[in-house]
């Protein structure tokens, strides 16, 4: 057998060895500047996480519709579209979020757009180190797909300071993996706080309001609409027959590297800081406490995670059922008025109903409750 004795492995020209080894117990110490774990700066970018549901049909206006931390935006275009979450295995991925078109819209006004993003908190980017002299390049890979050929832009836009870098790429019928460079940006650091500091776009149509001016390749500029989309990108609603697939969404320092895999739990648990879906059974008892004074009470359920910001909280329609255990109130059914009270805590508050009855309620229904702290 043969073997291969070094002290060290050092690129040429290198100042520092890449590998240096112990002589005495054969352990090796590796410079890797990449991180082996927590390089994706995309949250749920293999699709797997969809908490809303899995399919919507006949969209028209922005939401995070299906795959969490993923937003569609539409404005003024009389297109129509169906977004899901769809299993299609290759590459070592199992799902991925397809767009379908299903009304075309060939009459493009100069204000139309479509597109997809996801937008990331300047307290997750300071390892860039953006507007600094050791300012970071970022690679954003992803895999796409569709029913045909077909052009688009992708943009990555610094919101603290009103400046963006943009690049083109393709779709074939296969897929295909899709790795773009972005340079480093010397100017304009990222705020260190939990809003949204940088966005990435992938532009699907777009009107001349985003197309008629000086369209720029991995430059860094000031935003300015007209610049923003490739004048030659294709139009998503140019057909019905149009189709658009990603998953393998990975934005990190540096190059590209393997896709960072991690559990669903972990994913779930991430997207959760943004958005929960909190599921109310039938029949659970939700309350057992006391109306004091003819004042309400109210439910509180724990949030599974410590969300970006205090939650808006919506209730579906399904009512509750309350009743009384003691005092003088009477049972009966409502919908409950939803109550924010904390990162980490949401509500339901129930109407004077009885001063100084204790209750036990329940759902009349299942259903659930929405905490929403999306950027």
């Amino acid at each position: 057998m043969s073997e291969i004795k070094v002290n060290s492995i050092k690129g040429v020209g290198a100042s520092a060895a890449a590998i240096t080894v112990n002589n005495t117990d054969g352990t090796c110490t590796a410079n890797i500047t990449n991180n082996l774990s927590n390089r994706n700066l995309i949250i749920n970018g293999a699709m797997q996480v969809a908490q809303r549901g899995t399919s919507v049909t006949n969209i028209s206006t922005e939401a995070y519709h299906t795959l969490d931390r993923f937003n569609l935006f539409t404005e003024n275009s009389a297109g129509r579209l169906t977004m899901s979450q769809v299993a299609d295995v290759h590459d070592g991925f199992a799902k991925a979020l397809k767009l379908e078109c299903t009304t075309a819209d060939t009459s493009i006004a100069s204000n139309e757009t479509l597109g997809i993003q996801q937008k990331i908190e300047g307290q997750n980017l300071q390892s860039i180190q953006k507007g600094s002299s050791d300012a970071k390049q970022l690679n954003l890979s992803f895999y796409v797909k569709g029913n045909a050929n077909a052009t688009y832009t992708c943009e990555l836009r610094d919101i603290d300071n009103n400046r963006i870098n943009t690049q083109t790429f393709n779709v074939t019928s296969s897929w295909t993996k899709v790795s773009l460079t972005f340079a480093a940006d010397t100017t304009g650091t990222f705020d260190d706080d939990n809003a949204n500091s940088l966005q990435i776009t992938w532009w699907l149509h777009a009107g001349s309001d985003y197309t008629s001016g000086t369209f720029a390749t991995n430059t860094w500029a000031t935003r300015v609409n007209a610049n923003r989309v490739n004048s030659s990108s294709t139009s998503f609603f140019d057909s019905t027959s149009r189709t658009f697939f990603m998953t393998g969404v990975q934005l990190e320092v540096g190059v590209a590297t393997d896709f960072e895999h991690r559990s669903f739990g972990q994913e779930l648990a991430l997207c959760q800081r943004y958005f929960e879906r909190v599921v109310l059974n039938a029949s659970e008892i939700y309350l057992m406490g006391t109306n004091q004074f003819n004042s309400g009470s109210q439910i509180q359920r724990g949030l599974k995670t410590t969300m970006r910001a205090t939650p808006t909280v919506t209730l579906d329609a399904a009512t509750f059922a309350y009743y009384a255990i003691q005092g003088s109130g009477s049972n009966g059914s409502a919908s409950f008025t939803p109550v924010s009270y904390s990162k980490t805590n949401i509500g339901f508050q129930m109407g004077s109903t009885g001063a100084s009855t204790s209750w036990w309620v329940n759902k009349a229904a299942t259903g659930y409750a929405d905490a929403t702290a999306e950027l």
